[in-house]
């Protein structure tokens, strides 16, 4: 078989990108957009030894879990893998896929994996609070903005993402007719020419407070009072700045922001607890779920008021804040200073005083704090990125011995790896509950509870 062949295949699996597998005489294709039970026509993209790609050509029988996309642009937009699949499957997707990773990476029997049920959405729409949107022309030279196609820079023209809030569509026109009339160019990524790269635009469910953050690759927005003026007739608008990014670069936001209306930041709440959020600042994007992880987090904490808390890669404080409502004491350390600054801005907004931030890698922070100043903790929270915790972070971790650590993932497969670490140095898995905080996509998050058992936990392992 060569490229561009076309075979017949039965879907009987999915990889964790989302990506239909299927078998042809042994031999296992990968295929775009294929569904666990469609019999579909594929096209040979790529071939390896033991496993090719493909496309998908048409449907031959469809799975009883498909269902039509509700957005027009979903399967060339590469950020929805799971449009054409209903929303029940997703959960059961997802969840297959967390206690796999645990079983496989953890090294953790399926039987044995103590599986809470999977947090969904009631309404898996109009959920997430941000997003970015590269601005660019298309093949007739008119100025678009959307949504990069799956693992490409070229821009599927979409103002009105369904997953976004109903605000982006006015605001990007504003934008786009503004760039129009004055004559500014959005950036062209190959020449490294043009102003305007990004819209970032977000908001607080909790407030319908709106922030837009303009990218652009110079020092200076011209005009800039007339798009301000613009943007204020959006009902909510209260932040307005721009972001000077002038680096080939695939990082969006740069280094130094100018604020052309407002306080430079938006609030917005999680339960009780309120968040001040700027433009570079980390903040979940789902705010509905947010707040079902974070209970969970704090759950599986066990609080009861007596104890010190250790959270590691805390950004703005959001899960600190949380924790220190039932904790004696929280400690968060985050690698990026303004997102500090958020941190015990939030604290004091929130009037609370035993909340302690130190800036630094979690890596260097804990040991220093743990083995210098004999710093202590009964519980430790930790919610690093895709690539989980460094080695040298949890090695601490293990030194330390808390009581119990909640460990929150957005990677099952690196949280599975950290498991079977922590498993083999004294600690055990007693609780694991996923969230769907990215309806529609391949993407869920983890939330589980790990108690010290010191020997007899490694004899189990």
């Amino acid at each position: 078989m060569k490229k561009n062949d076309l075979f017949t295949v039965t879907i009987e699996d999915m990889s964790e990108d989302g990506a239909g597998i299927g078998k042809t005489d042994g031999y296992t294709w990968f295929v775009k957009d294929g569904l666990i039970g469609d019999v579909v026509e594929a096209g040979v993209t790529k071939m390896k030894k033991n496993y090719g790609f493909a496309r998908l050509v048409r449907i031959i029988t469809p799975s009883p879990f498909r269902i039509a996309p509700r957005c027009p642009v979903a399967r060339q937009c590469g950020g929805c893998q799971l449009q054409a699949m209903s929303y029940e499957e997703q959960l059961r997707f997802k969840e297959r896929k967390i206690r796999s990773n645990l079983s496989r990476l953890g090294g953790i029997p399926e039987d044995q994996i103590p599986m809470e049920p999977i947090m969904g959405m009631e309404d898996p729409w109009r959920y997430r609070n941000k997003a970015q949107f590269p601005f660019g022309r298309d093949k007739d030279g008119e100025i678009v903005t959307g949504f990069y196609a799956g693992r490409t820079h070229s821009i599927i023209p979409q103002e009105d993402c369904l997953l976004g809030i109903e605000e982006n569509k006015d605001i990007l026109e504003i934008i786009k007719n503004f760039m129009k009339e004055y004559k500014i160019e959005p950036y062209d990524e190959a020449e490294h020419r043009g102003l305007v790269r990004h819209a970032l635009i977000r908001k607080g469910f909790a407030t319908g407070q709106l922030m837009v953050c303009l990218v652009i690759n110079g020092k200076k927005l011209p005009r800039a009072e007339v798009l301000t003026e613009r943007l204020l007739a959006v009902p909510g608008m209260t932040s307005i700045s721009y972001s000077v990014n002038e680096e080939r670069t695939n990082v969006i936001l740069g280094r130094e922001v100018t604020h052309l209306h407002g306080p430079g930041y938006i609030t917005d709440r999680i339960g009780e607890v309120s968040y001040r959020i700027s433009p570079l600042s980390f903040y979940q994007v789902n705010p509905v779920q947010t707040r079902k992880l974070y209970e969970t987090a704090l759950e599986f904490a066990g609080l009861e008021g007596g104890e010190t808390v250790w959270d590691l890669y805390c950004g703005i404080g959001t899960i600190s804040l949380f924790l220190a409502q039932k904790a004696k004491k929280v400690c968060g350390v985050e690698i990026v200073p303004q997102a500090i600054q958020d941190a015990r801005e939030n604290a004091r907004l929130n009037g609370m005083e035993n909340v302690e931030f130190f800036v630094g890698k979690a890596e260097e922070v804990l040991p220093e704090q743990y083995e210098r100043n004999h710093m202590r903790a009964d519980v430790i929270v930790v919610d690093p990125p895709r690539k989980g915790c460094d080695e040298r972070c949890l090695e601490t971790i293990v030194k330390m011995q808390p009581r119990r650590l909640v460990y929150v993932s957005c990677d099952s497969a690196t949280l599975g790896r950290d498991v079977k670490y922590l498993r083999e140095h004294g600690f055990e898995l007693t609780r694991a509950r996923g969230c769907d905080m990215f309806a529609w996509s391949v993407h869920v998050e983890v939330v589980i509870q790990m108690t010290y058992c010191g020997d007899k936990a490694k004899n189990k392992g």
